[in-house]
């Protein structure tokens, strides 16, 4: 299980830095930490369909004949309708949506903890440490990581996956 602190003291040790032991600090680390981390982990969480951050539900109209997207989403995936700012645009009455949502800390697998420490440590690098030779390792790190990581979350079944049901293959017997 981890943390917003681990994850952010590991990201410092990458570069060198002494872990931090509160996000309140009066330290440069400290404060990087707490301006960035969730930034970074939403824009992290939405630019893949991780399976782990991946949900699928219902949503109704609201008064105004417009379906609100929820708060805690990240990225609609898939909808029948037309996204237009926090709004679905759509005739039906009710609808299914598949989206990525915010995912706390706490609930990322190892290979996502291991590649948000290194984007983590890229953001923190030029603040802290200047040293663009250490960002650019950190940067053949990070796509070596998002590689690695988007391969194992791929191949992790989240469920399986059954033919039976489908309509053409009922058809064919």
């Amino acid at each position: 299980m981890h943390t917003k602190i681990d994850l952010c003291s590991t990201a410092l040790l990458k570069l060198g830095e002494r872990p931090i032991q509160s996000l309140t600090e009066d330290t440069a680390a400290a404060q990087l930490a707490r301006t960035l981390f969730d930034s970074v982990m939403d824009m992290l969480l939405a630019m893949h369909p991780w399976r782990f951050a991946c949900r699928r539900f219902d949503i109704v109209k609201n008064e105004d004949g417009d379906f609100i997207i929820p708060t805690d989403v990240l990225r609609i995936l898939k909808c029948d309708g037309e996204i237009i700012g926090d709004k679905i645009i759509s005739p039906a009455e009710k609808m299914s949506v598949t989206a990525i949502v915010h995912v706390a800390p706490e609930s990322f697998p190892g290979y996502f903890a291991s590649l948000a420490t290194t984007k983590l440590a890229m953001e923190f690098c030029i603040p802290l440490i200047g040293d663009q030779t250490v960002f650019r390792m950190l940067a053949a790190l990070y796509e070596s990581e998002l590689q690695t990581a988007k391969f194992i979350d791929s191949t992790t079944s989240s469920t399986q996956n059954n033919i039976e049901n489908f309509s053409l293959i009922n058809a064919r017997f």
